[in-house]
């Protein structure tokens, strides 16, 4: 498989965002906001020149870190988390993944937070596609602060810029992304 430089991947991935995920006309977001406007993530993440550009861009950003697990709310962070999980193995340097419900689970183990078992303490970094008030990651980490585990950085693929770093900075949170919205020229 040919190696690519985080450069290269955001080059590619910026390329098929553009071409692929935004989308113009009126939209209401998840936030309940109005936009002219829409970034649809998983047309992306859910192909596999995409899961495997996104997956290959966060795995660089977080080399390093001393993680425990990555992971996010359902439904942004799942393909990403599963690409993340597949690369990492395949790089030889695997990372657990976890998706956070927006509620516990009623049946069987009745979880909140799916995939390897967290333990208070673990250290991890939450996903998403896109951020704009920054809602289901903070979501997300109440859910794990429930638990004892510890996120301090959120990364997303792209920031529109319309609150999400200064929510999630007051609940402690860092947001990194891999694009602003104003790199599409918006």
């Amino acid at each position: 498989m040919e190696s690519l430089s985080r450069k290269q991947l955001k080059e590619k991935l910026f390329e098929l965002l553009n071409k692929e995920a935004l989308k113009r006309g009126k939209f209401v977001l998840s936030s309940g906001q109005e936009s002219n406007y829409y970034l649809d993530g998983r047309v992306i993440t859910l192909t596999p020149e995409g899961a495997y550009l996104v997956a290959g861009i966060i795995l660089d950003m977080v080399k390093g870190e001393g993680l425990d697990a990555i992971g996010g709310p359902t439904l942004g962070a799942d393909p990403i988390a599963g690409a993340l999980a597949a690369l990492s193995h395949i790089n030889q340097q695997p990372i657990k993944t976890f998706i956070v419900r927006k509620q516990v689970k009623e049946h069987g183990t009745q979880r909140q937070i799916e995939g390897p078992l967290l333990k208070k303490g673990d250290r991890v970094i939450l996903i998403d596609d896109v951020a704009t008030s920054g809602s289901s990651i903070l979501e997300a980490k109440q859910a794990l602060d429930k638990i004892g585990v510890v996120a301090e950085k959120a990364i997303v693929i792209i920031d529109r810029n319309q609150g999400a770093a200064e929510n999630l900075a007051k609940a402690g949170l860092k947001l990194e992304s891999i694009f602003k919205i104003a790199d599409f020229g918006l």
